[in-house]
């Protein structure tokens, strides 16, 4: 269940309320639709009522309320998974062992496709590179820094923290930007929130390598141009490694991703790894 903004929540309730007093003019032979209104004018109504309709009046006010009851338990619920899940991401690595770890941290901060949305936790691609790293004889520890959904912004806000959580890290993979591309958000300000996150890594002497990402070709030929540059324009100005796509041999196989068509599956993650492997091998310690 989702957060509802304002809008939405006036809709619903609105909604619901003139359901009732729809059925209200029906039952009195008034065909004319009732027009919307607030909270306030429906309270006015209800008391404007000639004493004959008042049995009306309950079941106006009992929609109303659980209305307003159901858009508080959407909105503490959203609010609460947010959080919880801001303060979760970063905090654990797969295979660490609390703070008798001393490993350098490799994080991955991004969105679904970091966290492994649709997988099993040992199947997202930060597991499957921890496990990679095991074999390869690479001391190290991936924390799983992604939070589905999230936007450079949302990044933006909670790199400070997940950085302080994360005081070891040496190396960052940084995947954000689909989900700004998606929302069809200005580049300028993708743009701007990818920098700061990277500057206040690199400022922590982290080494930061930049996912790429690719706009769909239905989103024009401009913007798709637009969103592809981000990612070379920022790895050239901080003089970043690149991993120019992200899903590189993955995007648009079905048979590779999940029925969303986005997310890949267990089939497709493990290539998602080798993409990561390709530029981050190279920069790692024995």
């Amino acid at each position: 269940m989702g957060v509802l903004v304002p809008g939405e929540i006036f809709s619903l309730t609105s909604g619901l309320t003139l359901a009732v007093l729809s059925a209200q003019t029906n039952y009195l032979g008034r065909s004319a639709k009732p027009k919307a209104q607030r909270p306030h004018q429906v309270k006015q109504r209800i008391n404007t009522m000639p004493t004959n309709n008042r049995k009306f009046k309950s079941l106006i006010l009992l929609s109303l309320g659980l209305a307003l009851l159901w858009v508080s338990a959407c909105r503490n619920q959203g609010e609460t998974t947010a959080e919880s899940k801001a303060e979760a991401a970063g905090t654990v690595a797969p295979g660490a062992t609390g703070n008798d770890d001393h490993r350098s941290i490799i994080l991955a901060f991004g969105d679904s496709l970091t966290e492994g949305y649709g997988l099993a936790k040992a199947q997202s691609y930060p597991s499957l590179l921890q496990k990679k790293l095991d074999e390869q004889g690479y001391s190290y520890q991936v924390v799983n820094a992604g939070i589905s959904g999230d936007t450079t912004s949302g990044g933006l806000n909670r790199i400070e923290k997940t950085l302080a959580a994360n005081s070891a890290a040496t190396l960052m993979i940084l995947e954000l930007g689909a989900n700004d591309m998606l929302r069809g958000q200005d580049l300028r300000n993708t743009k701007n929130n990818l920098a700061a996150i990277i500057a206040k890594a690199q400022a922590q002497k982290i080494t930061v390598i930049l996912a790429g990402m690719e706009a769909p070709t239905n989103l024009g030929e401009e913007y798709q141009t637009a969103f592809h540059q981000v990612f070379p324009d920022l790895a050239q100005k901080f003089k970043l490694k690149l991993i120019p796509f992200f899903l590189t041999n993955v995007a648009g196989k079905p048979d590779l991703n999940q029925g969303d068509g986005v997310h890949p599956n267990v089939k497709g993650t493990p290539i998602v790894v080798e993409n990561v492997w390709q530029v981050l091998e190279p920069l790692l310690k024995k």
